[in-house]
């Protein structure tokens, strides 16, 4: 593999990271309006059967060559995020942006 090969990959690389975090801040606009509904229905914000049918989702959909277990710890740290995101949003008075 020549150098000029591997600057070539790691572009594609950047460029998917970048869509990735396009996705993640996507999926999190989306959680907070899920938390918007949750405070107007005064429900609370972990809810463990949504939780494992997010992971049951992800690791049926996951062709590798990342192992389940990597799809589990890599959603679990989004989950957790997008939770508190989704608390600090449903702290704050007023309408989504």
């Amino acid at each position: 593999m020549s150098s000029e090969q591997m600057d070539q990959l790691r572009q594609q690389i950047d460029d998917l990271d970048r869509e990735l975090v396009r996705m993640l801040n996507d999926r999190a606009k989306l959680a907070n309006k899920i938390g918007e509904i949750k405070k107007q229905l005064d429900l609370p914000v972990y809810n463990p059967k949504r939780e494992t049918e997010v992971m049951e989702n992800v690791t049926r959909h996951n062709q590798g060559p990342l192992k389940p277990e990597a799809i589990k710890r890599l959603f679990e740290r989004i989950i957790d995020e997008t939770r508190r995101l989704e608390r600090e949003h449903m702290e704050k008075p007023g309408d989504l942006p």
